[in-house]
């Protein structure tokens, strides 16, 4: 995919509501529209994109523009659910709008589910970050967890019986905690935080 600029990304701030749930489930959405329909599109997305900001688990979303000699938009919306995130992609809202805007899309409305740890950097249709931004980004995140968890966590080993405190045990207890941590609370903020600069210039 073409690169990224700053200019091409949009993104708003999480629901106020949904503050503190896991943002584990991205519904994304691709559409190649037909030349000199941009203005047309632009307003189909900024309606459905109002209409999806009052559905039942919407976290927020982020809006990768078409770069030079493109014409294909990801949107991507993010639910605190597979449950919700179903709600939204088979309700008759969201079907209603699909059909309105066939007429502007070249291949049709084009979307995917994605989740976890695949999806930490690369969403579909887009160009993963540089491999060095990817190194820091993760590093940033994992260097302050391994130093508190095993902290929390190391009073709660000496309350219980051997072998539930076994070394293995513990280790597997901070590793399964920092992954969950990891995969759904702190990196789908964290990449949507500094994503001006995680896909700037990415080649």
């Amino acid at each position: 995919m073409e690169p990224v600029t700053n200019d091409a990304i949009a993104m708003d701030a999480p629901n106020r509501n949904a503050l503190g749930q896991s943002a584990s489930v991205a519904f994304i959405i691709t559409h190649t529209i037909k030349a000199g329909e941009e203005k047309p599109y632009e307003d189909w997305l900024a309606a459905i994109l109002d209409a999806v900001s009052r559905s039942s688990g919407y976290l927020g979303r982020e809006i990768f523009r078409p770069g030079h000699g493109s014409r294909k938009y990801t949107t991507i919306v993010r639910f605190n659910s597979h449950e919700h995130l179903n709600a939204w992609a088979e309700s008759d809202v969201r079907r209603s709008y699909v059909e309105s805007v066939s007429d502007l899309l070249e291949r049709g409305d084009q979307h995917e589910i994605r989740t976890g740890i695949d999806f930490w950097f690369t969403p579909g249709g887009i160009k993963p970050p540089k491999p060095w931004k990817q190194f820091l980004l993760t590093l940033s995140a994992v260097y302050p967890l391994t130093l508190i968890l095993p902290r929390i966590l190391g009073p709660l080993f000496n309350l219980v019986p051997p072998p539930l405190n076994d070394q293995l045990v513990k280790g597997f207890a901070v590793a399964a905690s920092l992954t969950a941590l990891l995969t759904f609370v702190i990196m789908p903020r964290y990449t949507r935080l500094v994503k001006r600069w995680l896909y700037e210039e990415s080649e």
